[in-house]
């Protein structure tokens, strides 16, 4: 059976959570406290961040790779498009979300101009959501999966509204109807 190293308030963790969820794969769970890392976690990463997905001795670290596994290895439901092409431009939203996270974690901590550059951020995520219901396409996936944990951290958690940002919001809201987000929502809340 799978383990999955987690810790309920990381986003990278919750892409993985969700990527689970959304494949129907059971799994276990084995919390750490990320100010308080346990040594154990260094000889699976020798970075020490989580999420790490186990499975009899093997370990894998990284959520965007990790994702990709569960993608290949549990190809039910899909959760890239069938055309290279848009698989591809999935693919690179992943690549490309420190464009995303970056300024989250600016205006989480605080730092001067992380407002004006986390609304850069959600405003250029609304402009991408007015082509499409989602960022995988026409159909939830990777990529949605891939950013979605920071927008409902930055609504719940830093108070960020949504409401200048109506692709956003109804994104979040369509998205809140799948159970894998529901539940994230959920652990959101808990924190």
């Amino acid at each position: 059976m799978l383990t999955l190293i987690d810790a309920p308030r990381c986003p990278y963790c919750a892409r993985v959570r969700i990527a689970l969820a959304e494949k129907g794969v059971p799994y276990e769970t084995t919390l750490i406290d990320l100010e308080n890392r346990p040594n154990w976690v260094y000889q699976l990463n020798p970075v020490g961040r989580v999420p790490v997905l186990e499975e009899d001795g093997w370990a894998l670290p990284e959520s965007a790779v990790i994702n990709e596994f569960l993608e290949e290895r549990y190809p039910e439901p899909p959760l890239l498009p069938a055309d290279p092409g848009a698989r591809a431009a999935a693919r690179l939203l992943v690549f490309r979300d420190d464009d995303f996270t970056h300024p989250y974690y600016a205006l989480r901590r605080g730092q001067e101009g992380a407002d004006v550059a986390f609304d850069a951020a959600m405003s250029a995520l609304d402009r991408t959501l007015a082509e499409e219901p989602f960022l995988t396409g026409a159909s939830f996936g990777l990529a949605d999966i891939a950013l979605v944990p920071w927008v409902i951290r930055a609504r719940d958690m830093l108070g960020v509204s949504l409401e200048p940002y109506s692709y956003v919001d109804g994104w979040l809201v369509r998205l809140a109807e799948r159970p894998s987000i529901a539940a994230e929502i959920a652990v959101v809340a808990g924190l």
